[in-house]
C-alpha cells in the first residue's frame, strides 16, 4: 500500500468499523489516526488489491507479538462491500498465508476473529486455520450483542 492508496481505503475502512461487526476500533478515530492502526511497518507491511484502479480490499501483515513471540505473524483484512463475493478475501489471504511462509514465520495466529463472521471464519478454515479457542463475550456486536473471539492458528510448518 503506498501514501496514495489510503484515501481510497479509508472509505470502506471507516464504513466497516462503523458497521460494528467485525472491528473493535474507537469509532471516532481521524482517517490520520485509523491509517496509523491499519498500516504496518517492517518488518511487516499493508497491501492493497485493485483492479482498474479501483481498491477492492486491504490486507495488514506481520509478527504478532514483538521479540520472542516474533516467529508466529499475524494479519488482519478488510474488503469493500462493492467487492464482497469476488474472491478479494481470499486473494488477499491467500497472499498473506505464501508471505508469512516466504518470511520464515513458523505459524500464523488470529487474534480476535468475531464469531458471528461466519463468512470469515470459513474462509480461514478452507484455507487450513483452525480454531484453537474463544474468548466468550469478548466483542460487543451491534447486531447480536456480546459474543466470541475466535483465536485462529495457521501451522506454517506442517
Amino acid at each position: 500500500m503506498t501514501e496514495a492508496d489510503w484515501p481510497r481505503v479509508w472509505p470502506f475502512w471507516r464504513e466497516i468499523v462503523e458497521a460494528g461487526e467485525t472491528y473493535a476500533y474507537p469509532l471516532d478515530l481521524t482517517s490520520e489516526q485509523a491509517r496509523a492502526l491499519w498500516t504496518m511497518a517492517p518488518p511487516g507491511q499493508t497491501v492493497v488489491l485493485e483492479d482498474d484502479g479501483e481498491v477492492l480490499g486491504s490486507a495488514t501483515m506481520g509478527p504478532n507479538r514483538p521479540g520472542r513471540g516474533a516467529h508466529v505473524g499475524t494479519a488482519s483484512f478488510m474488503v469493500s462491500a462493492k467487492a464482497r463475493g469476488r474472491g478479494v478475501g481470499r486473494r488477499l489471504g491467500e497472499f498473506v498465508v505464501a508471505w508469512h511462509r516466504e518470511q520464515g514465520f513458523r505459524a500464523i495466529q488470529f487474534n480476535a476473529v468475531v464469531e458471528t463472521n461466519h463468512a470469515a471464519v470459513a474462509l480461514w478454515q478452507s484455507l487450513g486455520f483452525r480454531v484453537v479457542g474463544t474468548v466468550p463475550e469478548a466483542f460487543d456486536s451491534r447486531e447480536h450483542g456480546l459474543v466470541g473471539l475466535l483465536v485462529m492458528h495457521l501451522d506454517l510448518m506442517a
